[in-house]
């Protein structure tokens, strides 16, 4: 038994002097390096605010490739890693997170920003329409204007627009058919317009005031019959009894008498009824929904 012994001492003094220098390798590498990582602790500090993990230190005979490593071994080994890997997952989810609000916040109001200026532009717009709109009524308010200024100012100017002679015989004041359809035409050409005047005057034979009261009772025939039949109002009828007034001279520049008796119905414009004609557009214009 003795001799089984002393060959069993040999053995395991083999056995127990790498297990021996490698504890003390151990502890010498761990005494080195940690002067090494309290150093550099402040410079490799990771964005979840802890130190990055250090290499694990070699265990047993066979370090970390030893084949009897046991499962709770193996699992102190790997909970440091599994725990900085889980810790990365959320702050990389809370980055994510602030990244998509500030995202949301960015074209929140970058839109806000485009809904204002797209306001704006309308707003510009319409300023502009109604601009335009006011230099038209203006413009329109100055032509309006000016055509008023025109009529004023010849408003006491009235041209002749059409003009009618009737003939009477001697001692005659009462009017013929053609006499009154000549009356009804010129009649027909005023109705509803403004703007005018009927000159009736009336011219005889003979002499002195016999004269000119048959001229006056002729050209009172022709005025009754103008406002009675056509309903030409009395005030826009000026009657004169010309007697025997000469007659305008002719072309050779002699001036004559006449025989019998005629009536000279003269109808006379002013620009009353262009004005009113110039003005009805705009009061459509103004009268026209917007």
């Amino acid at each position: 038994m003795n001799r089984h012994l002393l060959a069993a001492l040999p053995l395991a003094a083999v056995l127990a002097f790498p297990a021996f220098a490698q504890t003390s390798s151990s502890s010498s590498q761990d005494q080195s390096n940690a002067p090494a990582q309290t150093t550099q602790s402040s410079d490799n500090a990771t964005g979840t605010g802890k130190q990055p993990l250090q290499p694990p230190s070699r265990e047993g005979f066979w370090g970390r490739v030893n084949p009897f490593a046991r499962k709770n071994y193996v699992k102190r080994q790997t909970e440091p890693i599994r725990d900085r890997v889980n810790e990365l997952d959320d702050l990389t989810a809370a980055n994510s997170k602030a990244i998509r609000d500030t995202d949301a916040r960015a074209q929140a109001g970058i839109k806000l920003a485009s809904d204002k200026a797209n306001e704006a532009d309308q707003h510009a717009i319409d300023a502009g329409n109604k601009a335009t709109m006011a230099q038209q009524s203006a413009q329109q308010a100055t032509t309006r204007i000016q055509s008023v200024e025109t009529v004023v100012s010849n408003i006491d100017q009235y041209k002749t627009s059409n003009q009618t002679e009737i003939r009477f015989r001697p001692g005659q004041t009462l009017l013929s058919k053609n006499a009154k359809d000549a009356l009804d035409e010129m009649a027909n050409g005023v109705k509803g317009q403004r703007g005018y005047i009927i000159e009736v005057q009336g011219f005889s034979s003979g002499k002195g005031q016999t004269a000119i009261t048959n001229s006056q009772k002729m050209a009172e025939s022709v005025v009754r019959y103008l406002v009675l039949n056509n309903e030409i109002p009395v005030y826009r009828i000026y009657l004169v009894g010309m007697g025997n007034a000469p007659v305008a001279a002719d072309e050779a520049g002699k001036t004559k008498h006449i025989s019998g008796g005629r009536v000279e119905i003269s109808l006379l414009k002013n620009d009353l009824e262009q004005l009113a004609s110039t003005g009805s557009p705009t009061t459509d214009q103004q009268q026209q929904p917007k």
